[in-house]
């Protein structure tokens, strides 16, 4: 699951392209990690990607 609880970021899709100009699919996913992290309270493990982490948009649970 490459998604993230706190902004919604998720995979971005789109082509590579060769040196022939050959056009095949791929994927970007955001950098998510599973944390433990106060919500409304309590500790809940969410998936969060590492901007919010970075960002201090999600309190970890110690």
């Amino acid at each position: 699951m490459a998604k993230c609880d706190i902004c919604g970021k998720g995979v971005t899709f789109g082509l590579n392209v060769s040196h022939s100009n050959r056009k095949t699919n791929r994927a970007w996913k955001p950098n998510v990690r599973r944390v433990k992290a106060v919500v409304n309270g309590t500790h809940k493990t969410i998936h969060v990607c590492s901007r919010c982490l970075r960002s201090n948009k999600v309190q970890r649970a110690i």
